[in-house]
């Protein structure tokens, strides 16, 4: 069984194995824990059986008026179970007094955004690859 909490307590690297799924580099679980922590909210899923960590979802911003959404994965053996989804949600509903929360993703997972009444934007961006696992 899945739970889900906004608390970080209790949750150690070795609890976030596996994710940053197709990343060229991916972050260390070490380094994945510094982002979890320094992230202004957080929602993870938590396999019961284990503690360990099988989703999550990250929001930075001001606070204030504006959120953006940088990060949501669910663990590859977990997807297709409505985990992510429910992520989207909690963390919405965390940031739903703010005026804007943005999101910036690729065409084909446009359409799982749209599900939670966000609608398409164009934006710019810079990817400096090399930087990829923050080390």
């Amino acid at each position: 069984m899945v739970s889900y909490t906004d608390s970080m307590d209790g949750i150690t690297a070795d609890r976030l194995a596996g994710f940053f799924d197709g990343w060229k580099k991916p972050p260390s679980p070490e380094t994945h824990l510094k982002l979890l922590e320094g992230s202004r909210a957080v929602v993870l899923a938590v396999d019961e059986a284990d503690g360990n960590v099988v989703g999550f979802i990250t929001a930075v911003g001001d606070g204030i008026l504006s959120a953006y959404i940088p990060l949501l994965e669910v663990l590859p053996e977990y997807r297709g179970q409505g985990i992510g989804s429910q992520l989207v949600r909690r963390m919405l509903d965390k940031l739903k007094n703010l005026y804007m929360i943005d999101v910036t993703c690729d065409p084909e997972v446009q359409s799982f955004y749209l599900r939670f009444g966000m609608k398409r934007s164009v934006g710019m961006m810079i990817r400096n690859y090399d930087r990829q696992s923050a080390t």
